[in-house]
Order: structure tokens, then C-alpha cells, then sequence
């Protein structure tokens, strides 16, 4: 049976968007500032390049220019993990071996998508890209993306083979399977819920914490979230959960990152550009979501983009 402390990764993780200047470029002087705002409202430590990130737009030498501003800007104030799955594991066991040269604390691997391989395929997939360097390395199940599911009987086998496998972000919506994962996986295997509206049933079947999208604006009401179910105070848990549902749900409505990131461009840390395929929000879609952002006000200490 798995532990549900966070030592090594915190309770929130932030799937970090990548900011676009006009040019559609990085934004680098954003990335600046929206790595102050996460550290400063309660990130643990931020995903870089994640599919949030918009990873499959980026360039390789873009990813690496990334990583060394969020790292330069965090300063040692969160803990760094970096995007590294990819369908080829070739590729996969590279990038893994370039984020330890970068000077990453670890490494959120995707099951490869679109290949949809077999169970063996995955073992042998992980198998590998945890051999290849010395970082610990969070499994990524997102059935929903990839076409394929992690079993829970192979994450347990994945995390028997190879012991830098430290944890799973779980976004399969299965709390059955998370459960039978943390009541099979070793001890200092870790659950992570891969959904923000999930956090808390999923603490209750054994997640230690979140990879989170809304923690761009609510990172210090999840940790407090977290840490009260921690305490025993389950009603107050309950409390902050149904208070930010709507938030959670409604970062969803249009393809992720779309609606996060023009919510940051609302409070002056980024501009909403997206690299094609995704479109920006539109004018019904603004709307609705300048309603919610009334219902959740969030302060920032950045200056406008």
C-alpha cells in the first residue's frame, strides 16, 4: 500500500502554460512573471512543457530555452519537472537524459499516444526511460489523449521494474483503478490526480496531492483544500472543493490551455495566444468566462503583460 505524504514533489503541482508573445514566440519576460505568481499562491513544484504547455508546438530548442528561464525565475523556490514523453521511446529516453543535463528535480512521462501499445509495450516503455537517467519519474495516464490505458496491473508492475518510477498522475477518471494502484504499488510510490475536480475523491482513495491546471488561480485555496482533508477536517475540505468546482469544470469548456491562459491574460501576467491547431476563445466564451473570474477574484504582484 502506498504512503500519501508529498515529500519529494509537494501537494501541487502546476502544469505550466507556455506564454506567446504577439509573434506567436515564447514570452519569456511572462514565463518571469506567471513562475513568481505560482510560487508566490502555493505551487510546490511546476510541470514545464507539459501538454499545457502546449509540448506538442514546441521546439525542442524552445523547451530547452523554457526550462532554463522557469528554473533561473523559480530560483529554488519549487521543485522543477519536465515535460519528456513522447510515442517514440528513442525520443523519450533522450529528452529524459537532456531535462537531467538541464538540471530538472524530475520527469512527467506520457504513455505514448496514438501508437497505442500493448501492456507489455508500456512496461517496456517506462522501463526504459526510467533506466536512462537518474531522475525520478511520474508516470502520465490520460487514456482520453493517448488512446491507450495504464492498467493498474502494469503501473505496478512499472513501478516494481524500475524504482526511480516515484509516481502517477492519474487523469483516467477511475477512481476504482486508483485505488487498486494504491492499495498494490510499493510504499513510496505516490498518487497524483491528474484532474483539479478530482483532487478530493482522489485523496480519499490514496492521491497525495494534485497536478493542477486551476492552481494558476487557485493554488493557495487547493493547498488549503489539501491540507485541511489532511488534518481530518473533511467538511471544510468539502467546503473549498464545492465552493471551486465551477472553476475547475471551467477551465474546461474549451480545449486546455485555451481558457487558462485567457484567464491569465485577464490579470495582466500573458496574452491568450495559442499555437495552432488551438483557437482562442470567442466572444460567448469570453463572456463566460469573465463571469466566472468574477466569482473567483485573484491578485497578482506582476505588472500587465
Amino acid at each position: 500500500m502506498i504512503g500519501s505524504d508529498a515529500a519529494m514533489f509537494g501537494r501541487v503541482m502546476t502544469a505550466m502554460i507556455t506564454p506567446f508573445d504577439d509573434d506567436l514566440e515564447v514570452d519569456f519576460k511572462a514565463v518571469e512573471r506567471i513562475v513568481d505568481h505560482l510560487v508566490s499562491t502555493g505551487t510546490d513544484s511546476i510541470v514545464v512543457a507539459g501538454t499545457t504547455g502546449e509540448s506538442p508546438t514546441l521546439e525542442d530548442y524552445e523547451k530547452k530555452e523554457l526550462f532554463k528561464v522557469v528554473k533561473a525565475s523559480a530560483g529554488g523556490r519549487a521543485k522543477l519537472i519536465m515535460g519528456a514523453g513522447y510515442n517514440s521511446t528513442a525520443r523519450t529516453v533522450k529528452a529524459c537524459q537532456e531535462a537531467e543535463s538541464w538540471g530538472a528535480d524530475g520527469l512527467l512521462v506520457v504513455a505514448p499516444y496514438y501508437n497505442k501499445p500493448s501492456q507489455e509495450g508500456l512496461i517496456a516503455h517506462f522501463e526504459a526511460a526510467a533506466h536512462a537517467t537518474r531522475l525520478p519519474l511520474i508516470v502520465y495516464n490520460i487514456p482520453g489523449r493517448t488512446g491507450v490505458n495504464i492498467s493498474a496491473e502494469t503501473m505496478v508492475e512499472i513501478a516494481r521494474r524500475a524504482h526511480t518510477v516515484c509516481g502517477v498522475k492519474d487523469s483516467t477518471g477511475n477512481l476504482d483503478q486508483a485505488a487498486d494502484i494504491a492499495a498494490r504499488a510499493r510504499e513510496d510510490f505516490r498518487l497524483y490526480s491528474g484532474d483539479d475536480y478530482l483532487t478530493l475523491p482522489m485523496l480519499a482513495v490514496g492521491a497525495c496531492g494534485v497536478v493542477s491546471v486551476a492552481s494558476h488561480l487557485a493554488g493557495s485555496q487547493i493547498q488549503s483544500m489539501i491540507k485541511a482533508y489532511f488534518d481530518g477536517k473533511v467538511d471544510e475540505a468539502r467546503r473549498i472543493h464545492y465552493q471551486y468546482n465551477p472553476l475547475f469544470k471551467g477551465l474546461f469548456t474549451a480545449p486546455n490551455p485555451t481558457c487558462v491562459k485567457y484567464a491569465l491574460s485577464r490579470l495582466g501576467l500573458c496574452r491568450p495566444h495559442l499555437r495552432l491547431p488551438l483557437l482562442p476563445l470567442e466572444g460567448r466564451q469570453k463572456e463566460a468566462m469573465d463571469a466566472l473570474l468574477k466569482q473567483f477574484p485573484v491578485s497578482v504582484k506582476a505588472a500587465t503583460a
